[in-house]
């Protein structure tokens, strides 16, 4: 795969299935690069019989289809520009002309079909008058001045939060066949006629200065469960709790639910048909604040008693973002992360005479990422899509234990070239196991080699395709990437194992499989190796090369770089270090690349995102400084208008031209016969010297 190959990369999105188990839903998006916008539409996928796949919608970007319960409509989000903001639309669930039903002023982010299908309840963010765009002609800067009380304030991606809350709305969903809405002439009485809207009024639930995150409907469609922080000491903590909202009263005054439970941060949750909650969480411990490597577990909560969690704390990581199904009172379709894959499972929990038993049964095994899932009626299998080292993502359908493939949106990537990821496990230098992945590019080699280093630092590579691994092996280069101590999967005792001890043993068994795969594949080029790595992986990059000189050259990308100046201005500066790093300074300064930065020799490309929150841009200017400082050879490059995500959901083109400046500095540093020219044109963008 090359770099320009980007648009074969189609994501898929959770399946829909229709009540009577025969069809689902997906949408399918992907970077292209004439839009310089993420693209795509919603496709109809048959479940049984001869696979069949075919696209229902034609709108610029159209994301995130839902069946209605009663199987008659589908509502989802559309974008009919790049730039524009995303609303829920409807159409027949048989086709259609679809209809607009909101016009969020920010857009909106997520809806749900009430269980009677009769409403629609969705979270977007509620912009105070006079910003925004919400008065026509007055441009930011003319805004009144923001008055801060708060310490958290912003989020990476969207920007400041205080003057925008992410509130509840809830709208009747109108008649497939009513009437449309028609635009009024004028006339000599009336020259300028107010024009009826075209999409049914949305009523708020939720006012205040909270954030409403996740939620669902009751059983009875008669009042929503969400997911907010509303306790005052909500600026010092992490805590989230779980309120209802009546939709039946005029106030919708929300209650709490979960005032006496332990902290925890919920990030998901369902109604059983019974009345019960489950929700995914991670507990906080006594402080509310320590989250670093919480596994995310299954709970279950009658309102009666307190909730109890289902899955076991120390072993199971649960994926709120792959969503869960509840079967029934009793049984939870979760997606569990564990060891570079992530497995869908089924939760189930009975309440005996004596005893209640839980179990946790596997349903998916190998390598694969699954997605989202949904079950299909009668027990006629589960709906899935995932990914693996074949497929970027497809919808297969479970039965029987094995694999229906259904869709081969991948098939273009496939003929575009490949290199499979070989699996590996190394001994660390204190016996530690070390599991990862080796993927080489085309040749006998020698190939000089790329050491990846993933961000988080709790998160993962996985079984799944990756696209960066391909483009550096499409380019001459031997790939190594591992999952050392401080990862996710493996473990909460694995990934805590860094806390106020960053740089020790992740730096340990980082160069401990570099060493191991040099060891395996004799291939690769011992003499000629580079480093790399992203957020967290442009710490581990920064402070490795403070302490070893061994590489050619490195890439320091959106780095957690200083933790001092972090804590200032990053959007998680008010936690993250402080749980990560500790408190007392000297500690911290122990683990501190910047402060470091004077020992480095290696010559280092940093880059990184002028609107990253996460990481602020000052992290990268402020190391960029001190490397130049102390003589060593260091270029800066800042993308305008990106975030903290740039490699994954930026404009594709500048994911093109990163991918082209990565590409160019190795090409200076560790030159192959395969990464001789350039995709774009580099005159296009000469360094500012």
């Amino acid at each position: 795969m090359r770099a320009d190959e980007l648009p074969l990369l189609k994501s898929i999105s959770r399946p829909s299935v229709h009540p009577g188990g025969d069809r689902a839903i997906v949408s399918a998006t992907y970077p292209h690069l004439g839009a310089d916008a993420y693209v795509g539409q919603l496709w109809e996928v048959a479940l049984s019989g001869r696979a069949r796949q075919r696209r229902i919608t034609r709108g610029f970007r159209d994301t995130d289809p839902q069946f209605s319960p009663d199987g008659t409509m589908v509502a989802f989000l559309r974008s009919t520009a790049a730039g524009e903001h995303p609303q829920v639309w409807l159409m027949d669930a048989v086709g259609g002309e679809p209809r607009p039903l909101t016009d969020a002023a920010l857009g909106v982010i997520e809806f749900r079909w009430s269980p009677d299908s009769k409403r629609i309840a969705f979270r977007a963010f509620d912009p105070e008058e006079g910003r925004y765009g919400t008065i026509d002609g007055l441009p930011p800067s003319a805004e009144p001045a923001r008055h801060i009380t708060r310490r958290r304030y912003r989020a990476d991606g969207v920007g400041f939060v205080s003057d925008r809350f992410m509130r509840l709305f809830v709208l009747d969903v109108p008649a497939l066949n009513d009437e449309p809405v028609y635009p009024v002439a004028p006339g000599v009485r009336d020259p300028k006629p107010k024009h009826p809207t075209a999409v049914p009024d949305a009523r708020r639930l939720t006012t205040g200065e909270y954030h409403f995150t996740a939620f669902c409907f009751g059983s009875d469609s008669e009042s929503i469960v969400a997911v907010a922080a509303r306790h005052e000491s909500r600026d010092d903590d992490l805590r989230t709790d779980l309120w209802r909202i009546a939709l039946n009263r005029r106030s919708v005054t929300p209650r709490l639910l979960t005032g006496d439970e332990p902290p925890r941060a919920i990030s998901l949750v369902e109604h059983a048909p019974g009345g019960a909650l489950f929700f995914l969480a991670q507990e906080l411990g006594h402080t509310a604040r320590d989250f670093v490597a919480r596994n995310t577990g299954l709970y279950r909560f009658d309102g009666a008693s307190p909730a109890l969690r289902l899955t076991d704390a120390e072993s199971v990581d649960l994926q709120a973002a792959s969503g869960m199904t509840v079967l029934d009172d009793n049984r939870v379709l979760v997606h569990e992360l564990t060891r570079g894959t992530v497995q869908l499972r089924l939760v189930e929990h009975r309440e005996g005479d004596r005893a209640a038993t839980t179990s946790v049964a596997p349903l998916t095994s190998g390598a694969v990422v699954v997605n989202g899932s949904q079950a299909l009626a009668e027990g006629r299998g589960i709906a899935l899509t995932l990914a693996a080292g074949h497929t970027y993502g497809d919808l297969v359908v479970l039965r029987d234990g094995g694999y229906d493939l259904r869709t081969d949106f991948s098939a273009p990537l496939r003929r575009a070239g490949i290199r499979r990821a070989l699996e590996l496990e190394v001994a660390s230098s204190d016996g530690y196991p070390v599991h990862g992945w080796v993927v080489l590019p085309e040749g006998e080699g020698p190939h000089p080699v790329l050491l990846n280093i993933h961000g988080g630092p709790y998160a993962s590579y996985l079984h799944s395709l990756f696209d960066e691994a391909q483009v550096y092996a499409s380019a001459g280069y031997a790939v190594v990437m591992c999952n050392p101590r401080g990862s996710a999967g493996y473990g909460q005792r694995h990934g805590r194992s860094i806390r106020h001890a960053m740089g020790t043993v992740d730096m340990q068994d980082v160069l401990a499989f570099l060493d191991g795969a040099l060891d395996r594949h004799r291939t690769l080029d011992r003499g000629r190796v580079g480093i790399m790595g992203g957020s967290y992986g442009g710490y581990l990059t920064a402070w490795i090369t403070s302490h070893e000189h061994r590489f050619e050259a490195a890439i320091v990308e959106r780095g957690f770089l200083d933790a001092t100046a972090f804590a200032g201005n990053s959007d998680i500066g008010t936690f993250f270090g402080q749980e990560y790093l500790g408190t007392d300074r000297t500690l911290v300064a122990a683990q501190n690349p910047q402060d470091r930065a004077h020992l480095v020799k290696t010559p280092t490309l940093i880059m990184h995102s002028e609107d990253d929150l996460r990481c602020p841009v000052d992290q990268a200017e402020r190391y960029y400084q001190a490397l130049r400082e102390h003589g060593t050879d260091a270029e800066l490059v800042l993308f305008p208008g990106e975030n903290h995500e740039l490699s994954r959901t930026g404009r594709p083109r500048h994911r093109l031209q990163r991918f082209e400046l990565i590409l160019n500095w190795w090409r200076r540093h560790l030159p192959t016969d395969e990464n001789r020219t350039g995709i774009i044109q580099l005159p296009m963008f000469p360094p500012h010297r």
